[in-house]
């Protein structure tokens, strides 16, 4: 099978890297890591002959790119603009959840200063502010000082921050614990799990500092059996769906859920419409079965073939630019790829490299996720950091923590949900 796979970061490396086992892959625009292992073109994915379209990023997907595949009769993995709107507008999929009953914090919706101010004021926090729109994973701000949050309001109701993405924010209740993402395809009626990871949002190690797009993840996740996935499936999952089909949605792709395992539960954070950047780092590596199959039956409306999964764990370190996420700098030569790459059991995938003359230079936020898999979650973790000791480029930074909670509760792959 012909597979195009639209994008150019260390998510689309990842999704290329598992196609390529079993298919010929075309990537756009792709990156130098994934240039290695299949075609690569700039041509636009419309003016390309293929069997099967893979979209990647969020940004082609809300903007209707799987509508037009779909409109000149293409075989797309990817929700249409209607379906990608749960991660277009906050506010929307909010709705969504509401009227599909999907237990997730409570909120209100603004788009006038003064209201949300008031809002703000009338509770002691936390408080938890969102872009309606997409930021690249910047757009949330967690504060229990209540200047703070009404400062980051203003700045989103303004434009000044996030443009017209922060015009109308959320505002949520505050929920607490630890985090899960799940991952599941779905033809928009069967929907399969793939398997549970965990990312890290915050730039700093013991989740200090600003929100980013993700400094690092691990698959499998302690706090996150098979009895978890079960109740998402039940109590989120197919309650979306359903939701979405009862206002003429026909939804195929990734529905990705961010989770948050409170006291009472597992509840919905937020929907993502595509594979998460760097769960899909730690998630794809694990599927041993074939996913371009897989994602021909999604696109086809009918899932058929089983789901096969590595017992072994899977870490991934994010190496960022220097000022990334408020103003990250590029240009850096990178050096040591070869070598991390020649460890046992270890892939660098490329989020923001470019070719030059001085060879391999940075040219995004987040530059490389350094994934390993290991037969527990703690010797994927000691492969990970090893060979992300190879690698070099000035200003280089990165989370030393990934995992260490997880293998502190006792993570071990043979021992918790794949």
């Amino acid at each position: 099978m012909r597979v195009v796979v639209v994008g150019s970061g260390a998510r689309e490396h990842a999704i290329v890297a598992s196609l390529v086992k079993d298919h010929e892959v075309v990537a756009t625009p792709g990156n130098p890591g994934i240039e290695e292992i299949c075609e690569v073109t700039d041509k636009d994915p419309e003016s390309i002959d293929a069997d099967l379209f893979v979209i990647g990023p969020e940004v082609p997907l809300v903007a209707g790119l799987a509508d037009r595949l779909r409109a000149n009769k293409k075989l797309v993995f990817g929700p249409g603009q209607d379906g990608a709107a749960l991660e277009g507008s906050k506010a929307f999929m909010k709705q969504v959840l509401h009227d599909a009953k999907v237990p997730t914090a409570s909120f209100s919706v603004f788009s006038e200063f003064k209201a949300a101010k008031s809002h703000l004021m009338s509770y002691p926090g936390p408080y938890v502010i969102k872009t309606d729109g997409l930021a690249a994973g910047k757009g949330v701000k967690v504060t229990s000082d209540l200047d703070e949050a009404i400062e980051d309001v203003r700045l989103k109701l303004s434009g000044a921050s996030f443009g017209e993405s922060g015009k109308t924010v959320v505002i949520e209740e505050a929920m607490i614990g630890p985090e899960v993402s799940m991952l599941v395809v779905t033809d928009g009626a069967s929907a399969v799990a793939l398997p549970v990871a965990t990312d890290f949002k915050r730039v700093y190690d013991d989740d200090l500092g600003e929100n980013t797009g993700g400094m690092g993840a691990h698959s499998p996740v302690p706090w996150a059996d098979q009895s978890v996935v079960d109740e998402v499936m039940q109590r989120a999952i197919y309650p979306t769906l359903s939701e979405l089909a009862r206002r003429g949605i026909d939804y195929r792709g990734v529905l990705y859920a961010g989770l948050m395992m409170t006291e009472v539960g597992p509840k919905l954070v937020e929907y993502n419409v595509r594979f998460g950047d760097p769960e899909a780092q730690v998630v794809l590596p694990r599927i041993t079965s074939d996913l371009g199959q897989l994602m021909a039956e999604v696109a086809s409306g009918r899932i058929e073939s089983p789901v096969t999964i590595d017992k072994r764990a899977a870490l991934t370190v994010v190496l960022a630019s220097r000022g990334y996420p408020a103003s990250p700098q590029y240009g850096m030569e990178i050096k040591g790829i070869d070598a991390a790459n020649g460890q046992v059991g270890v892939t660098v995938f490329h989020g923001g490299t470019k070719k030059s003359g001085r060879g391999l230079v940075s040219s995004g936020g987040r530059v490389l996720s350094v994934t390993a898999l290991g037969d527990s979650l703690n010797e994927a973790r000691d492969a990970a950091y090893r060979a992300v000791s190879m690698i070099e480029f000035e200003g280089m930074h990165y989370r030393r923590d990934i995992g260490l909670r997880a293998i502190s509760e006792g993570a071990k792959s043979s021992g918790v949900v794949s």
